[in-house]
């Protein structure tokens, strides 16, 4: 911490950037892992949003605040997103279902997986990567191996069938 603690000068905005690490560096070292499942890049990812936090410090008036905890989780989000993205210019692989991260299982439960489980594989494969991990719908497209306007066309596709299973569900359990 005192590496961050360097680079700000004013002593109350340190004291309120000590605050904030104290208060939410736990809460989004989980928000990251969650997305990374890798300790390192989970804290990598926590680093670089502490790193903004000091650009944005100025403009958290309240530490204790639903906005203030919505904003760092959001920045690790964004952090830690990156990171899958910056990964995956550097990993060119084809998506298979036994690569693990995949599985439709490993990032959601219940019905809405179940629901899932029960698609097309393209579709949910689709709609895995862009709602569960955070794609773009360019990086689908390229993931995927199918232009951009095939890519928006499947996840539009997909989508539907998706509500329309999960309608299929709740009409079953009434």
């Amino acid at each position: 911490m005192l590496v961050y603690l360097d680079l700000i000068e004013d002593q109350s905005d340190r004291d309120k950037f000590i605050l904030l690490y104290n208060t939410y560096s736990g809460l989004m070292y989980h928000t990251a892992y969650n997305i990374l499942k890798n300790d390192q890049d989970a804290e990598d990812a926590v680093h670089q949003a502490f790193l903004n936090v000091i650009e944005l410090l100025p403009k958290i008036h309240t530490v204790y605040s639903r906005e203030t905890k919505a904003l760092m989780m959001m920045l690790a989000k964004r952090r830690a997103v990156d990171a899958v993205r910056k990964r995956s210019r550097f990993v060119d692989m084809e998506i298979d279902d036994t690569i693990a991260g995949t599985d439709i299982t490993d990032r959601l439960s219940g019905g809405l997986a179940e629901a899932l489980g029960r698609l097309n594989p393209r579709y949910s494969r689709a709609i895995l990567l862009r709602y569960g991990y955070g794609y773009s719908t360019q990086e689908v497209a390229k993931l995927m191996g199918i232009t951009l306007d095939a890519a928006r066309k499947l996840l539009t596709r997909a989508k539907n069938a998706l509500r329309d299973e999960l309608e299929k569900e709740n009409e079953d359990e009434e």
